[in-house]
């Protein structure tokens, strides 16, 4: 299952890096892709939803 994300607060390399190191250890997930001029984090796998957010709240964004 493919969900994407809305976060908010990103906006460099570093920042890409750190959501995608969060949520890449997130059990389920195959696949995240970042795109910071669109504001949104593509997550491939079957991982759960609330783990996901957890992550991205962990790695310092905020899900809109």
């Amino acid at each position: 299952m493919d969900r994407t994300y809305e976060v908010t607060g990103m906006t460099c390399d570093h920042c890409r890096r750190a959501v995608e190191d969060e949520v890449g250890v997130v059990p389920g997930v195959t696949a995240v892709a970042v795109d910071l001029p669109g504001g949104t984090v593509r997550v491939e796998g079957d991982a759960d939803d609330r783990l996901v957010r957890e992550a991205i709240v962990e790695a310092g964004y905020t899900v809109a």
